[in-house]
């Protein structure tokens, strides 16, 4: 069966198709700028050359439909449309109604829409998605796959804030955390390359990127994860602050004369490393260069950054009274050699030990921790494609 994985913003769509029998990526692309001047699709069938066309996209539907129309292009497309046996869709929230991915129906779209309010941005754009796919193809099982699913394990005493109950009880105000497909991933893929047990490992996720997040895995279950009920909480991310005392809102409010809706805009958009770096850059690329050349917004930026996720990890060995093996991932994670070093070495009280020269891979799977290290490290590139298009597999084969 051939799976199309479908991952749908308010402004973009990313999608592949991949094989369920191989799981081989057979084409991926991306549509950009949808609703907005200067739209384009681009389009890589496995083992050929990119292909990018400028096009008006006035909508989500005719997104859908210039995907398929890559797809099934009869000279470089690498599907027909039958083939397509189903669709599954990246869904940011699902509130505490998904523990798991389901099919989609009427049911499941109305319990994503009461929950859009806990996601604003996302939620509404994947069923734009939904929508649009369903149209195109009213035959084809579709999927939800939730990034809040994963962390559904978490117990009470992880999940709840330190609020009046009743806000809980009335809106559902929780921590629900973010990034659950890669979570899932990547510690089910470490304890493959271990040899172990899933069951059996206390497992910690750093998913680093220009959103980023950690999660505490023990005996297959999540356990608790830095980001809350929006991906605004837990580290210092790209250009999102993290976690902050809430009295820093009304005293910015006091201080600039602004309301709470400015301040939420710079706390999710200028700050993160891009505020503590001077505005100088929210990509890691560019503050480890500058970091190199002395830049002191650079430096400030990526202490605080290496400090918060190490002092994350810390907290999570401590929940789970101890931890096998911790992971880096997504794109800080997978690329970034010199942030998992500085991360690593606020561990040593674990009897931590890195490998320099295995540390310096770039986006493969590596055991960078030396032989005799307590815990062992690992870099394991995510897969949240492939994860979406397993879960398809396995509710509609």
């Amino acid at each position: 069966m051939k799976i199309l994985v479908i991952n749908c913003g308010s402004s973009s769509l990313k999608f592949q198709l991949i094989d369920s029998d191989t799981e081989a990526v057979i084409g991926k692309g991306l549509c950009e700028r949808i609703g907005i001047e200067g739209s384009k699709i681009s389009f890589t069938p496995a083992g050929k050359d990119k292909i990018t066309k400028e096009t008006p996209m006035p909508d989500h539907n005719e997104a859908i439909r210039l995907v398929i129309e890559a797809i099934t292009d009869p000279v470089n497309g690498v599907a027909q449309l039958s083939e397509i046996g189903a669709v599954g869709h990246r869904i940011v929230h699902g509130g505490e109604n998904f523990t798991s991915s389901v099919v989609i129906n009427d049911e499941v779209i109305k319990a994503i829409e009461e929950v859009s309010d806990l996601a604003p941005l996302h939620n509404p754009a994947n069923l734009i998605g939904i929508r649009a796919c369903q149209k195109a193809m009213p035959n084809v099982p579709m999927v939800a796959v939730f990034d809040t699913a994963f962390h559904q394990t978490m117990p009470e005493e992880a999940y709840l804030y330190g609020l009046p109950y009743s806000y809980y009880e009335k809106y559902k105000i929780r921590r629900y955390g973010f990034h659950g497909t890669s979570h899932s991933y990547v510690s089910k893929r470490v304890a493959e390359i271990m040899g172990k047990d899933y069951d059996s490992l206390k497992t910690i996720v750093c998913h680093l990127g220009n959103g980023a997040s950690v999660s505490a895995v023990k005996n297959g279950k999540c356990v608790d994860t830095s980001m809350g009920l929006t991906p605004l909480e837990g580290l210092i991310m790209g250009t999102r602050s993290g976690d902050i005392d809430p009295s820093v809102i009304d005293f910015i409010e006091q201080k600039e004369g602004i309301d709470t809706k400015a301040v939420m805009n710079i706390l999710n958009k200028k700050s993160g490393v891009f505020g503590l770096s001077d505005d100088l850059s929210s990509d890691f690329r560019d503050l480890e260069a500058g970091y190199n050349a002395g830049n002191k917004g650079a430096i400030r930026a990526v202490d605080a950054f290496c400090y918060k996720v190490a002092k994350y990890i810390g907290s999570y060995v401590a929940a789970m009274n101890g931890v096998d093996t911790i992971c880096f991932t997504a794109g800080i994670g997978e690329n970034t050699s010199f942030v998992r070093e500085k991360v690593l070495a606020y561990l040593g009280y674990l009897g931590i030990t890195i490998d320099k020269e295995a540390n310096k891979v770039h986006g493969e799977e590596k055991l960078i921790s030396t032989a005799d290290s307590k815990v062992k490290v690992y870099v394991v590139p995510t897969n949240e494609e492939l994860a979406i298009a397993r879960d398809t597999y396995a509710l509609c084969k």
